[in-house]
């Protein structure tokens, strides 16, 4: 058993030894993602965070933004987050997202026409009671669209 109390397995050990680690994302509506990666680049509440294989053991909150996803021969992967919290362990990485989408699930055109709904709420100047919902939709709108506009080629990584 390591320090935080999980098991270490084989699979796991050598998996960190390898210089990969086990990234799930999770929703409370689905498992997003779960595979072996090389790198987690996630947007933190303190700001943007790289986990690679053997990182300290911690726990953070997540802001909205950019989840970046490397793995050896591959391209980056992006997930739009929309806040959540992250685990790391030295060979594991749990985030559990308000909300999570993998790029090619964002219909760019959509995203486009939230976030020009969004922009337009927050310039109509909403009530008090309405502007932490606004403020969010936007929040959670410009990431959609970055991540989209990446997917599409229409953003330089």
């Amino acid at each position: 058993m390591s320090g935080t109390g999980h098991a270490e397995t084989p699979e796991t050990t050598s998996a960190a030894a390898a210089g990969r680690l086990r990234l799930e994302i999770l929703t409370i509506e689905r498992q997003l993602f779960d595979e072996q990666v090389s790198m987690v680049i996630a947007p933190g509440s303190d700001g943007v965070v790289g986990i690679l294989p053997h990182h300290q053991p911690m726990l953070t909150a997540l802001e909205h933004g950019e989840l970046v996803i490397r793995a050896d021969g591959q391209s980056d992967r992006y997930v739009a987050i929309g806040g959540g919290v992250m685990q790391v362990l030295p060979d594991h990485v749990v985030v559990l997202a308000d909300r999570a989408e993998h790029a090619d699930e964002i219909d760019l055109a959509l995203a486009e026409e939230a976030h020009r709904r969004a922009v337009e709420l927050m310039e109509r100047g909403p009530d008090d009671l309405e502007l932490g919902r606004a403020h969010e939709a936007l929040r959670h709108s410009a990431v959609r669209l970055a991540v989209a506009r990446r997917h599409h080629g229409r953003m330089p990584r």
